[in-house]
């Protein structure tokens, strides 16, 4: 029996079914290739060449032949199809049963849409992070409980900087040790999943030849994830006093290489301070 597309149905849902369905909706004479056409879409000897694979193997694929594909297939094969980031993930969750590693790409800032649930956090800081670690993204409560990052150049917002060569940063933190401990060791993970080791080399090697700290626990190798992180972040504030915020963390949608951390208020009254002395900034 089949669909109204003639692929079997027991197919629909397959890596050839995927395959097909990505490669008629194109249009040949976008990519310079002609012809008389009984189907819509590119051929698949025009997709094999477009991925420079070979028109045998990829046919193969189609059919449900031929074993797993390499991930380096499965790149060239996206970029074939023009397929967009949801469709790259649901191809190697289709073709490897996995997804692929996060594609980063430099971030100058967020979308209005992200920006205004940001802002809509009207007293719990709030920032959007990069997988190296950069500010990208903050409202009003972040910059006066946190830091204002809006009075800093794009390239001197990053965490670890923070962290490690400012002091006054550093003399906020509660408990400075854990909280660096648990930076890099998410740091190095981010990192890693991204495809950035050799990217943020520099910024490896400054970070260690400023701060000792910063070379030993880099040394130590280890590596953490942002649920390792301490759900509490306790802070002294100069004007608050000691404050204690629940942390959180999330993946931006469509971009598993942004987080938004929010800090909530663990109590009515802490956000009542809070509250207080951004009317008041």
């Amino acid at each position: 029996m089949t669909n109204r597309l003639s692929i079997p149905i027991h197919s629909a849902g397959s890596l050839g079914d995927f395959l097909r369905r990505c490669r008629t909706r194109l249009d040949p004479a976008s990519f310079g290739f002609s012809g008389r056409r009984r189907t819509p879409g590119l051929r698949r000897e025009e997709v094999a060449q477009r991925a420079n694979i070979s028109p045998t193997w990829y046919t193969w694929l189609e059919q449900g032949r031929g074993g797993a594909p390499s991930p380096e297939v499965l790149e060239r094969i996206c970029s074939a199809l023009m397929l967009t980031d949801p469709e790259r993930e649901h191809l190697f969750m289709l073709g490897l049963g996995r997804p692929p590693e996060v594609r980063y790409r430099p971030v100058d800032g967020v979308n209005p849409r992200l920006q205004r649930l940001l802002d809509s956090l009207r007293f719990s800081p709030a920032i959007v992070k990069t997988a190296t670690w950069e500010v990208v993204a903050w409202n009003r409560a972040a910059a006066v409980v946190l830091t204002d990052y809006g009075k800093l150049p794009p390239g001197q917002r990053n965490i670890l900087r923070f962290l490690f060569c400012n002091p006054d940063v550093r003399a906020k933190q509660h408990d400075w040790d854990s909280v660096a401990r648990f930076v890099v060791g998410a740091f190095r993970a981010d990192v890693a999943r991204a495809g950035l080791v050799s990217a943020v080399g520099e910024l490896v090697e400054e970070l260690c030849s400023v701060s000792p700290e910063f070379d030993a626990l880099w040394r130590d190798n280890e590596v953490l994830t942002h649920a390792e992180a301490d759900n509490v972040k306790r802070l002294h504030h100069p004007t608050l006093g000691l404050i204690a915020l629940e942390q959180s963390a999330f993946s931006v949608d469509g971009r598993p290489d942004l987080h938004m951390i929010v800090y909530n208020p663990v109590d009515a009254g802490q956000a009542e301070r809070i509250k207080a002395l951004i009317e008041q900034s």
